[in-house]
């Protein structure tokens, strides 16, 4: 794996450290793209509901998340 010099690693801290993340209008954004504005609080229990189901099921919390969602959507139609 290539290193870098010293001379790129300050140029690539200067570069993070100076730099305002961009943001764009209609979720054009670095932060809009990655999802960071839906993110929700949840209580310690379902937390822990979901960490469990997710190990359990070998899937991500946000997969099982989407399950249930789907589910309740089906449900009421």
């Amino acid at each position: 794996m290539a290193r870098m010099t010293e001379e790129e690693a300050f140029a690539l801290d200067k570069k993070w450290t100076e730099t305002d993340p961009k943001l764009g209008p209609n979720g054009s954004g670095f932060l809009s793209k990655r999802r960071a504005a839906h993110m929700v609080t949840i209580d310690d229990l379902s937390a822990n509901y979901l960490f469990s189901k997710a190990i359990a099921d070998h899937k991500t919390p946000a997969e099982i998340i989407s399950e249930m969602v789907q589910e309740r959507i089906f449900a009421t139609v």
